[in-house]
């Protein structure tokens, strides 16, 4: 299986700064929506949300700005399932434009599956699991995330 593709855009002129690039803010915007539409291919659609009350929440993301985004370009996200539990799921998106080999930017992302009634976190649904597990084999044959694990510091 090729990367999925989960979010596709062209940047829109709200989006750009003073430099003319892609605001930083806007990078997790896309980023958002990329899970927002992975959620729907795992069976967490806002149908389903509304029937189970359960959703997932971002724990924490890491984001790598890695190439300049100007304004108008055509974008796209890649997903990939890094691994999950019973309640969380690991993922890595990035950001890509036609013509350009590399990513213009990643980001991992810690979610957790969550019972909205509490909140408070909850397993995922058997349907949930099904689909990670088949995204999962599917994606086995890809390269590793190239922006997973990384830590923030200065050197020495």
């Amino acid at each position: 299986m090729p990367a999925l593709t989960t979010y596709r855009t062209p940047v829109q002129e709200g989006w750009v700064d003073y430099n003319g690039h892609l605001r930083d803010a806007y990078y997790l915007l896309i980023f958002s929506y990329a899970t927002d539409a992975l959620m729907e291919r795992i069976g967490l659609d806002a149908d389903s949300r509304g029937q189970s009350g359960h959703s997932l929440f971002t724990l924490e993301a890491h984001i790598n700005y890695l190439h300049e985004v100007k304004l108008g370009t055509e974008v796209w996200v890649q997903t990939q399932i890094v691994g999950f539990d019973k309640k969380r799921l690991h993922v890595y998106h990035s950001l890509h434009r036609v013509g350009f080999d590399e990513a213009l930017a990643a980001s991992e992302q810690m979610l957790l599956h969550v019972d909205l009634a509490g909140p408070k976190s909850a397993p995922f649904g058997e349907r949930s699991v099904a689909l990670l597990q088949g995204l999962r084999e599917a994606q086995r044959d890809l390269p590793p995330a190239e922006f997973v694990g990384r830590v923030m510091r200065l050197p020495g």
